[in-house]
C-alpha cells in the first residue's frame, strides 16, 4: 500500500479539504455580509421634501466662478459647461420660488482688510492673488455692480426679491465663518438641498459642517461644479466621491426638482 493511501493519511487530506471548504465558505459569507453593510450605508436617494423644513441653500452664485468673465472660469468653464451649472442652479432657483421653498445664499466676499492675513491656505493665496470676489469695503456697493463679486445677472430676479436669505459671507469655505446655520435654524429649517460653487470647496465645506450641525443634507451634483487643473488634480470628482460618501441624498437637479412638491 502507498504511503498517501494510509486510513490515516486520507482522513487528514479529508480534513484538510473539509477546512479549505469552510474557510471559503466563511470568506464569501463576511464578503456578502461586508456588502449587504455598504448597502444599508449608503444615502437615501428618494427623499421627500416639505417646504415647511426644507430650503434651498446655494453657495457663491456669483460671476467669478460662474460667468465666462470670472476670474476662474480658465480653471472651472470646462465642468461649470459640461455640467451646465448655470442652467441647473437657476432651475433649482425657479422650483423653489415656485412651490414656496425658502431659499439661501452663502455668498463669499473679500473686503481690503482681508488681504492683510498673515498665512493662507493654497487657493486662499490664489483666490486673494486675482483678486477673486473682492469688494470694497464691508459698507461699501462702490464697484460691485456686475463685479466679479456680484450675482450672475441671470439669477439676480431670484435672489434680489426681497424673500431670498443672503447669509453674512463666509470667508475660506465653510460656514463656519458666517450666520447662514443661525438664519437656517431660526427658521426651523432642518433638511437642506445644496447645490453652487465650487463643488471641492464650498459646497463640499458647507454640506460637511451642516451635516456636523445636525442637518440632512441632499446635494445636487450637476448643480455644481469645480476647478481641473493639471497640478491639483480634478476638483469636481473628488467632491463627487465625497458626497456619495457623507451626504443624505446626492441627486440631479431633475430628481431634486420632482421631490420639491
Amino acid at each position: 500500500m502507498e504511503p498517501n493511501t494510509t486510513p490515516l493519511n486520507r482522513r487528514i487530506k479529508l480534513k484538510i479539504q473539509q477546512t479549505i471548504a469552510l474557510t471559503i465558505t466563511l470568506a464569501l459569507t463576511c464578503v456578502a455580509l461586508f456588502n449587504n453593510m455598504v448597502l444599508a450605508a449608503e444615502p437615501k436617494t428618494n427623499p421627500a421634501f416639505n417646504k415647511a423644513n426644507t430650503a434651498l441653500v446655494i453657495t457663491d452664485p456669483q460671476n467669478d466662478f460662474l460667468s465666462p468673465e470670472g476670474v476662474t472660469w480658465g480653471m472651472v468653464g470646462k465642468s461649470v459647461t459640461e455640467n451646465k451649472t448655470v442652467e441647473h442652479i437657476d432651475a433649482l432657483f425657479k422650483a423653489a420660488k415656485k412651490r414656496g421653498y425658502p431659499v439661501f445664499i452663502s455668498p463669499h466676499y473679500y473686503y481690503p482688510t482681508d488681504h492683510g492675513w498673515k498665512f493662507e491656505g493654497t487657493l486662499e493665496k490664489a483666490m486673494h492673488n486675482i483678486r477673486m470676489f473682492d469688494r470694497k469695503g464691508a459698507l461699501s456697493l462702490d464697484g460691485f455692480k456686475n463685479s466679479g463679486a456680484d450675482w450672475l445677472k441671470s439669477y439676480k430676479k431670484y435672489i434680489n426679491d426681497g424673500e431670498t436669505i443672503i447669509a453674512s459671507p463666509h470667508k475660506v469655505y465653510g460656514p463656519e465663518t458666517n450666520d447662514l446655520v443661525l438664519q437656517l435654524r431660526k427658521r426651523g429649517i432642518d433638511t437642506v438641498i445644496l447645490g453652487g460653487m465650487s463643488a471641492n470647496l464650498c459646497t463640499e465645506a458647507h454640506m460637511r459642517e451642516l451635516l456636523e450641525q445636525g442637518f440632512e443634507v441632499i446635494v445636487v451634483k450637476d448643480a455644481t461644479a469645480a476647478a481641473v487643473t493639471p497640478q491639483l488634480g480634478d476638483g469636481y470628482k473628488t467632491a463627487l466621491v465625497n458626497f456619495g460618501f457623507m451626504a443624505n441624498g446626492v441627486l440631479t437637479t431633475d430628481e431634486a426638482i420632482v421631490r420639491m412638491k
